[in-house]
């Protein structure tokens, strides 16, 4: 599925982000080629937003849409079981990339960038905040909460509209959306790799946990 300028133009006016029009399309890609734990491995546009250790031999990466409940569900239900113990013990590390389904969703993960910069513990706080108020800030006026959300972390208005009409961001997330669709055969969220091994779909703490120790003790 392409999503064709006219219609990206058109779902800004009703999600009340029509400042965005100017933005270029999206492109949400089902083709794909073989993905290899190379290829996860290596960031492209974006640099990563990570935690736990650089050296880690296990490293789990997450693709995932900010408007995707399934994403939210895992941030506040299973995430933080790893987080204790796994990533805060050092033995994997936690990738966090960006594959938004909608423009929402884009605008989201631009917001979280513009507030964190560098700084992935604070990325990793604004996406944990994102997910936890999803409803109001998707099913209700976008920018306005979106705006709210981001004068909480610190920015000002006008930053945060800025932050949202950086073409060049967008660019760089839709770019990398499409590399993780055409080489990762990435089509939905939330999708997993660990080690490179893909595992689609909200799981377990259990599975996850089963998962990483075999690969600490291979």
């Amino acid at each position: 599925m392409i999503i064709t300028r006219r219609a990206f133009t058109a779902a800004l006016s009703l999600t009340g982000l029509a400042a965005l029009a100017g933005f270029s399309p999206l492109r949400l890609i089902n083709d794909a080629l073989a993905q290899g734990a190379a290829d996860v491995a290596k960031p492209q546009s974006l640099p990563d937003m990570a935690l736990g250790p650089a050296n880690a031999s296990v490293t789990v990466t997450e693709y995932a849409s900010m408007t995707c409940s399934h994403c939210a569900a895992f941030t506040e239900h299973v995430f933080p079981k790893l987080k204790a113990e796994f990533i805060d013990s050092g033995k994997i590390r936690f990738v966090f990339r960006e594959f938004p389904l909608d423009i929402k969703a884009a605008a989201g993960s631009m917001l979280a960038r513009c507030i964190a910069k560098d700084d992935a513990p604070k990325y990793f706080a604004v996406v944990d905040l994102l997910f936890k108020q999803q409803n109001d800030w998707v099913l209700k006026n976008t920018t306005e909460t979106l705006i709210r959300i981001g004068k909480q972390a610190g920015l000002s208005q006008a930053a945060v509209e800025d932050c949202l009409r950086d073409q060049k961001l967008l660019d760089k997330i839709a770019a990398d959306q499409k590399f993780a669709a055409d080489v990762l055969k990435v089509q939905a969220t939330p999708t997993f790799f660990i080690n490179g091994e893909m595992l689609k779909g909200e799981q377990s703490f259990e599975e996850f946990s089963k998962r990483i120790n075999a690969m600490l003790k291979s």
